[in-house]
């Protein structure tokens, strides 16, 4: 039996609505491959779940060190967004046309901990490092990671860049420098805080939070490429990563709001 014509078109009219929502759902959600530290990946991707069931927009994350990435987006690596370890490199990016000069800005600060695997090693000072009582003490590459830079600042600071020299351990980014220390490789080591910190405290062995006047502020900037200039989903984020859910993220997982 042939439908009746009111449900027909009552029919037709739900499925061209349906078609319609559907439509427009797909042509507003976009997708963006962000590029972004080491040290921030791991809360980056909390903030991506949150930010993708808000949005509908798809991000994808490559992850590295600061100075590889840079590189690589000196040499034509398609991201649409760099999240940096620090600011120079963004800054750089914008001074070489690489980058929007108006979309700049610190999203995090960053802190170093003196950690150890080993419950007892690490003392509640860090004097630890003064007596020398380690064979191996882990920091990133300060030539390719902003942590490492701050790390090596500590070490100056605290005048014992020629006393350990021999015994560093050099992670190629801030992660690498984690599984240093993790699996035994190295009894120290100067991890970001991230790594470690949950709910206020180290999630375990020893460690020494380092004060923040050994060493600059670690502010880490964002930034959107010129080949992201277009992207509406590469921008959402760049905004939600202001916001207030984002913050309580960070701040959660070891970070300071720039603007605390």
């Amino acid at each position: 039996m042939p439908p009746r014509p009111g449900r027909a078109k009552r029919f037709t009219a739900t499925l061209c609505g349906a078609v319609l929502l559907l439509w427009q759902g797909t042509s507003a959600a976009h997708t963006a491959l962000v590029a972004v530290a080491t040290n921030f990946a791991p809360t980056l991707e909390s903030i991506v779940e949150v930010f993708q069931a808000h949005s509908g927009h798809r991000i994808t994350l490559a992850s590295g060190a600061s100075g590889k990435i840079y590189a690589q987006i000196r040499h034509g690596a398609p991201f649409d967004a760099f999240l940096s370890a620090d600011q120079a490199k963004p800054a750089a990016l914008v001074k070489a046309g690489l980058a929007l000069p108006d979309s700049r800005f610190s999203y995090a600060l960053g802190a170093l901990v003196l950690w150890s695997a080993d419950p007892e090693r690490v003392d509640a000072r860090g004097q630890v490092l003064i007596r020398g009582d380690f064979r191996r003490l882990a920091l990133a590459n300060p030539r390719l990671a902003p942590y490492g830079v701050a790390a090596l600042e500590v070490l100056q600071a605290l005048d014992l860049v020629e006393t350990t020299r021999a015994r560093w351990v050099l992670g190629e980014n801030i992660a690498q420098t984690y599984q240093f220390v993790h699996s035994g490789n190295a009894e120290l080591g100067l991890v970001a805080r991230a790594q470690l910190w949950r709910a206020g405290q180290a999630a375990g062995g020893s460690a020494w939070p380092v004060p923040a006047s050994l060493h600059a502020p670690i502010r880490q900037d964002a930034v959107l490429l010129q080949s992201g200039r277009d992207n509406p989903a590469a921008r959402a984020l760049l905004d939600f990563l202001r916001g207030a859910q984002a913050r309580r993220i960070m701040e959660s997982q070891g970070y300071t709001w720039p603007g605390a």
